[in-house]
């Protein structure tokens, strides 16, 4: 088994900034891809970014957002920069192993408001 858990998530002023981690525990050998993806009421799922074994990324916002990530802790960050009310959303973070298994967290809830 493998347990995602993600934190960091909260209530922002736009503009602002957030940083959220993930962290993968358990039978997490043979990890190859992990990111975020995020859920806005009545939208659909989203990728946001995506960091894959060899550091390789892809972003839906390479301006404002930057993933990063610790190999030995098994751990995902995702730094969340200018931030604006449509970023509102429950963000997931997803870890892929061996055989293409995916995981998912129980996801965060990121607010931005005034």
């Amino acid at each position: 088994q493998v347990q995602v858990v993600e934190s960091g998530g909260g209530w922002v002023q736009p503009g602002g900034s957030l940083r959220l981690s993930c962290a993968a525990s358990g039978n997490v050998f043979g990890i190859t891809s992990m990111g975020w993806y995020r859920q806005a009421p009545g939208k659909e799922r989203e990728m946001v970014a995506i960091i894959n074994s060899i550091g390789n990324t892809n972003y839906k916002d390479a301006v404002r957002f930057a993933i990063s990530r610790d190999y030995d802790k098994n751990t995902v960050y995702l730094q969340m920069n200018n931030l604006n009310y449509e970023d509102t959303a429950v963000y997931y973070c997803y870890v892929d192993v061996a055989r293409g298994i995916r995981h998912w967290g129980q996801g965060t809830q990121v607010t931005v408001s005034s």
